[in-house]
């Protein structure tokens, strides 16, 4: 037989369950009936989500428009 396989191993030890939220919850607009995912922490759906900006190293990025 070929003595240069490569054999793996299983990982050791078990991965956390994700969390998880109610599934009954709605975007917080008002007006939007979307159903929340359970996974999504958010109170918001996607499209009414707030605008967020990455953080920028060695750049002050201004609000203004």
């Amino acid at each position: 037989m070929n003595d240069n396989v490569m054999r793996g191993r299983r990982l050791d030890g078990g991965s956390r369950a994700p969390k998880t939220y109610s599934t009954e919850r709605l975007c917080a607009s008002t007006g939007c009936d979307t159903k929340l995912s359970r996974y999504n922490r958010r109170e918001f759906c996607f499209a009414h989500a707030p605008v967020k900006y990455p953080r920028l190293r060695g750049r002050i990025v201004s609000t203004e428009a």
